[in-house]
């Protein structure tokens, strides 16, 4: 059984061990120690990383018979070794499980939501809430209540118990282990079983910051950072802001209601630009079908081909339903700009569009599709459109 150091000690971040076996595994050494300030990938919080003598460790994870596995980059010999942990990784770590407890505390605290998941991620936390919903109000009540605390400074205790005495001292979450549990407990605020790393006092989180709140299946998910982590996404917003106010020309608590005012103006844009385009394709659709029809060899079907350069597939497939809507037409439009073809045929005519399509564009490796009336599709390269327009004009 390995002495897990970090159990009574999370600030400890260098200790001298003894390494009971190293074995190479896949590229990498597989590292067994006696004693370790490494804390291994559990409930929802990341490995430590650092070193081990002059080797990197890359991993920490739990093995079998309460083992715990420290994986290098190099070998290490066995004997007397050095261990240093990465202190800046851990205290994040520290900073952001340590919020994590608080901010579930308060959640039921205030509104009785139990948690039901926690992740510690490289740049984001996030806990998962068992709750119907989870209002804009009670995101800022609780992120001010772990506040609180935070300036509160109150100090953190590592506890140990078995599960009865710590359900009769008042646990935030019942846990069914048996044994010794250890238990973190924030001084009048929440007490909770819990193997991973924390802080001494809640003033060191510095900060907690709620950032965003979705539905995540049945349960309600909600991102966060601490600490540092707080600063930085403080900072980055404040940059983000300054900068956007500085393209508008105008001062941060102006910019709300200026991208208010561009997202208007884009949307009558959008619909001006799309009533034109409608125009414009009823527009060429009757000049197409007045000076480019051809008529097929049997002499019952009007065909038209035509290929723009710079126009859009979407523009392709406007265009086509406006010439197909004339009866017993067919038609092939393709731009070398979107590198895209669509054929198309008015209603009742025999044929399969979409077959077609697939057909053409099989053995020059392009995608495409549709129905019997309607198939578009895209080669790989431009030199080819010419080839598929072609083989399509001589099969219809």
């Amino acid at each position: 059984m390995i002495e897990r150091l970090y159990y009574d000690d999370s600030f400890l971040h260098e200790f001298d061990a003894q390494v009971l076996a190293c074995e190479p595994e896949a590229a990498r050494w597989r590292v067994r120690l006696d004693r370790t300030a490494f804390y291994p990938t559990s409930g929802g919080q990341p490995f430590d990383t650092g070193h081990l003598g002059a080797a990197a460790v890359v991993e920490v994870v739990d093995g079998e018979h309460d083992e715990i596995i420290h994986f290098t980059e190099q070998p290490v010999p066995v004997g007397a070794v050095h261990g240093a942990i990465d202190w800046q990784r851990r205290f994040d770590h520290m900073q952001q499980h340590t919020a994590q407890h608080m901010l579930s505390a308060a959640f039921i605290e205030l509104f009785k939501f139990q948690t039901a998941s926690f992740h510690l991620g490289r740049e984001i936390s996030t806990i998962d809430l068992a709750a119907p919903s989870v209002a804009p109000r009670q995101l800022e009540e609780a992120e001010r209540r772990v506040n609180e605390i935070i300036f509160d400074d109150r100090p953190i205790a590592v506890r140990y118990g078995s599960a009865e005495d710590l359900a009769a001292q008042g646990i935030r979450k019942k846990v069914d282990r048996e044994g010794t549990l250890r238990v973190i407990d924030i001084d009048g605020f929440d007490r909770q079983p819990c193997g991973g790393t924390h802080l001494a006092r809640t003033g060191q989180a510095g900060i907690l910051l709620t950032r965003k709140c979705e539905r995540q299946k049945q349960n309600w998910r909600v991102e966060f950072v601490a600490g540092w982590r707080a600063l930085a996404a403080a900072r980055g917003d404040f940059a983000a802001l300054r900068q956007a106010a500085e393209y508008l020309g105008c001062g941060m608590p102006e910019l709300p209601e200026n991208v208010r005012k561009i997202q208007d103006e884009r949307r009558a844009t959008q619909r001006d630009a799309k009533k034109l385009t409608e125009r414009l394709a009823e527009l060429e659709a009757a000049n197409l079908l007045a000076r480019h029809a051809e008529t097929s060899q049997d002499g019952k079907r009007g065909i038209i081909v035509f290929i723009p350069d710079d126009a859009s597939s979407s523009y392709l497939a406007m265009l086509a339903a406006k010439i197909v809507a004339t009866p017993n037409m067919r038609v092939i439009l393709a731009s070398r700009a979107a590198q895209a073809i669509v054929l198309a045929q008015s209603t009742g005519l025999d044929g399969d569009m979409g077959a077609l399509l697939r057909e053409l564009l099989a053995p020059v490796g392009g995608k495409g599709g549709g129905s019997k009336v309607f198939a578009q599709g895209t080669v790989t390269e431009i030199s080819m459109l010419d080839g598929v327009v072609q083989a399509a004009r001589a099969r219809l």
